[in-house]
């Protein structure tokens, strides 16, 4: 899955966007509704996005056709990353709100074929714009969850802790005109992210208090830090973020389930990765002082 190189690239590039033509035509939904980016745009996005291929920023649009498009545009990319494993909250840390103008979080879905294990090396140009962050994942652990309207509602429907540093792919060619709708089309911009190794929430005492007083550290290959926040740099609480989540796929229809992965958002700056260089992110306050970390190439 990391190996494409621009031969398979373009070789996913056109299945990708043949398949998805041929769906369109099939369902008769060549032209798209007013505003909503149509089968092709997403298509082509799609396979832009497999080919590792920067695309020309989208043009300026409401949230609810950014949120349209972005349903076709994961159905395409399901076709070469695999099934949904979980969903990513994204502009959770109010300095990216600020980068890109937009005042709350947004969604994105995970795909199995985004995540690689603790340790994994990749290229550096592992997508058009590649950037990384440290990040934290919680996994679901009952259906339950969906009726959470409390942090320790939440807290007590979660199973598992993961350390992970995420690393999406900004994919415009000018990164700058990206705005808190255009990342909801692109999927919140998910491409890769490396998972750690999971702890047990039942391992934890106090685990509300635990996460949000956790210190989460990001360092180079020489352990210099990178960049560092507390727990509660995402919306105040960690599980603010899987709030929100909870209420945002409701909105949208969609119920989580038992083993869904959920990534909470950015503790640190994003940060471009480079050949030869190395990242590790540590969760000072967790249990054992759990790490992540990734290799590029």
């Amino acid at each position: 899955m990391i190996s494409r190189s621009t031969p398979l690239g373009s070789a996913l590039r056109r299945s990708v966007l043949t398949g998805a033509t041929l769906l369109a035509l099939h369902a008769g939904n060549a032209v798209a509704q007013a505003g909503c980016p149509s089968d092709l745009e997403a298509a082509t996005i799609a396979a832009n996005h497999a080919a590792r291929e920067a695309i020309t920023p989208p043009p300026s649009m409401s949230m609810a056709n950014a949120e349209c498009g972005r349903e076709k545009l994961t159905r395409f990319l399901a076709q070469s990353q695999g099934a949904v494993v979980g969903y990513k909250a994204g502009l959770t840390n109010p300095a990216v709100q600020k980068r890109f103008g937009h005042d709350s979080p947004i969604r994105g879905t995970l795909f199995s074929g985004m995540i690689l294990k603790d340790g994994a090396e990749i290229p550096a140009r592992y997508g058009a714009k590649p950037i990384f962050e440290a990040d934290l994942v919680v996994e679901v652990g009952d259906a339950r969850i969906n009726q959470a309207v409390t942090r320790a509602d939440a807290m007590r429907h979660l199973s598992r802790i993961y350390p992970f540093i995420e690393l999406p792919d900004l994919m415009v060619d000018d990164p700058s005109r990206l705005t808190g709708a255009s990342l909801v089309y692109l999927n919140v911009v998910a491409r890769l992210g490396v998972l750690g190794a999971p702890l047990d929430v039942a391992s934890l005492q106090s685990p509300l208090d635990t996460l949000a007083n956790m210190t989460v550290r990001l360092v180079d290959e020489s352990g210099k830090e990178l960049d560092s926040a507390k727990g509660a740099a995402i919306l105040g609480h960690p599980v603010d973020a899987v709030l929100w989540l909870i209420k945002d796929l409701k909105r949208a229809g969609i119920t989580l389930k038992k083993g869904d992965l959920l990534s909470l958002g950015s503790f640190s700056k994003p940060l471009a990765p480079k050949s030869g260089s190395s990242a590790k992110a540590i969760y000072e306050g967790l249990p054992g002082t759990p790490s992540v970390s990734v290799r590029f190439q």
